[in-house]
């Protein structure tokens, strides 16, 4: 059996940087410029939201119809994780971040332009792999630059998923009360910015000695640590997926009303991967503590249901914004978990992690539609309850394979 314990051939720090952790805001230009870019590029995903009904009405849709913007973003998205590491192993982590902005610039424009629901979901799927290219290297890169340790910079990464996601559903809500089409022109236009910032205050990172395989992502997943997250997380995209694809559609809100729930549920989501997730970690453990807030989230998920049954959107939107502080903790901790999980390059865990739960990120917003057109209104909710826990049995069967991880993390 292979071993688990975290041995990588990049353990010393990279030039320049000092083997002593410095303090928490404490960082290099680099990585505050990579975490703007991550703030305004998670921004992409919160500014789409408060839309998804205006598109659905506008173009004549259906919500699984429309859900395939998620579907062709995190099928691609996560296909396209495979082949980051080696990209970025043979251009650079620099070219490669601003390779996947650049996309997203292309393709966030493209999308805005378009007049059919068939052309945005293709276009999304572009969006998807300029993602792709620009998320896995820009973890790998903050983890690397940060003068932190491990655990505070995935924090920092964290908070920028956090504020961006909490953030854009504002610009959304505001851009998307004009036209449908606005947010997705101002996805561009603050990626271009995006793009600019790194151009600036990134300075050129050394490839490294060798270059990754095709194959890397792969035989990473063969550690069964790494693979207990993955299925983990593939199965509670399902929870988090239908949250964000499909409950705008039952709290009969318009794009102002949406756009201030979910900038609700992002404010709580950042506060808590920032604030609490460290210390509950480090109070009750990953495992333990991971185990609890999916729990919680499957009864936040139940609670949806429930108040859709009842009629009552503000139960809905009560349960949205609740879960935002159960999704900040998992996400801290997950991402954590995964940069500690297995002996090989950080930005090859995170690909072959990112693979696993994408897929399941492309299939849920898709299912979660056809359920309410097949069944009823509340059935996502369910069912996305109900992937949760299955979820949560498969991290309680499997922990003995991320016995170690606390014990990396503290290291």
């Amino acid at each position: 059996m292979k071993s688990e314990t975290p041995i990588r051939a990049n353990t010393l720090p990279p030039e320049g940087k000092s083997l002593k952790e410095g303090g928490f805001l404490s960082q290099p230009k680099a990585v505050w410029a990579v975490m703007f870019a991550c703030i305004i590029s998670f921004m992409g995903i919160g500014l789409v939201d408060p839309i998804l009904p205006a598109i659905a009405t506008q173009l004549d849709a259906s919500p699984s119809q429309v859900s395939l913007l998620f579907t062709s973003y995190n099928f691609v998205t996560g296909v396209a994780m495979l082949i980051t590491g080696f990209v970025s192993s043979r251009i650079g982590v620099k070219k490669t971040l601003l390779s996947g902005i650049f996309l997203t610039v292309v393709f966030a424009a493209l999308a805005g332009s378009s007049d059919t629901i068939a052309q945005i979901v293709g276009f999304r799927g572009g969006w998807g792999l300029g993602n792709a290219l620009f998320i896995a290297t820009a973890l790998s890169a903050i983890v690397g630059l940060s003068t932190s340790g491990t655990a505070k910079a995935i924090i920092l990464y964290e908070a920028a998923l956090g504020l961006g996601i909490a953030v854009g559903p504002l610009l959304g809500g505001e851009l998307g009360s004009i036209s449908w089409r606005g947010p997705f022109f101002g996805v561009s236009v603050l990626m271009a910015l995006a793009f600019v910032a790194v151009t600036v205050l990134l300075p050129k990172i050394p490839k490294p000695k060798t270059t990754s395989k095709l194959s890397d992502p792969f035989k990473a997943l063969a550690f069964p640590s790494l693979m207990t997250l993955g299925i983990v997380a593939f199965l509670y995209n399902f929870g988090f997926f239908t949250l964000m694809a499909y409950s705008p559609y039952v709290m009969g809100l318009d794009e102002h009303g949406l756009g201030y729930v979910f900038f609700g549920w992002g404010l709580l989501l950042a506060i808590t991967s920032v604030f609490v997730a460290p210390r509950i970690q480090s109070r009750f453990g990953t495992v333990r503590s991971m185990a609890v807030m999916l729990t919680l989230f499957a009864i936040d998920l139940l609670a949806m249901a429930i108040g859709t049954v009842m009629g009552s959107p503000t139960t809905v939107i009560v349960c949205v914004i609740v879960a935002g502080a159960f999704l900040g903790i998992n996400n801290t901790l997950i991402t954590t978990a995964v940069m500690e999980s297995a002996p090989v390059e950080r930005s090859t865990a995170s690909a072959a992690y990112s693979f696993v739960r994408f897929m399941g990120g492309a299939v849920s917003p898709f299912l979660a539609g056809k359920l309410a057109e097949w069944f009823s209104a509340e059935m996502p909710f369910y069912f996305g309850a109900a992937m949760v826990v299955i979820g949560v049995i498969a991290l309680l069967l499997r922990r003995r394979h991320l016995s170690h991880i606390d014990a990396a993390i503290s290291h």
